[in-house]
């Protein structure tokens, strides 16, 4: 995939995880964060197998090896951890701040990637996390 290609996923996934957030916040007025979590999580997996479906077909299921099938297990568990505190967090703050703060997950994933992908840790990487964190700090005080 070209350099322009996963830049404009990359732009479409963020614009789409915005309109998430808001509709999020809309929703989350009068239902439990846990319930919608919940609902969101069935709308999403019947959205995602459709996807594939239409897509992909179900050929590609068979040649997922049990490593991999336990990462994507386990990756499904932490993204669920992650939907269900956002949700929390976003019943109880504002959009904004919340959705920033979340957006420290940069952190985590440069450092994530360093110490179990062996990435390399460059000086551009250092610096878009300080200013990552250094708006998140601006924002949350």
């Amino acid at each position: 995939m070209k350099m322009n290609e996963w830049l404009i996923l990359a732009i479409l996934d963020a614009f789409f995880a915005a309109l998430a957030t808001i509709f999020a916040k809309i929703g989350l007025q009068n239902v439990d964060s846990m319930t919608a979590t919940a609902l969101r999580s069935i709308v999403m997996m019947f959205f995602a197998v459709g996807m594939m479906l239409a897509f992909r077909g179900t050929g590609f299921i068979s040649s997922i090896t049990s490593r991999e099938a336990i990462y994507i297990i386990l990756s499904g568990i932490a993204g669920g951890a992650s939907w269900i505190l956002y949700f929390l967090a976003l019943q109880k703050g504002e959009t904004t701040p919340v959705s920033l703060v979340d957006k420290s997950s940069l952190a985590f994933v440069v450092l994530l990637s360093v110490l179990v992908l062996h990435e390399e840790l460059t000086l551009k990487k250092i610096i878009a996390v300080g200013l990552v964190l250094a708006a998140i700090y601006i924002l949350a005080i």
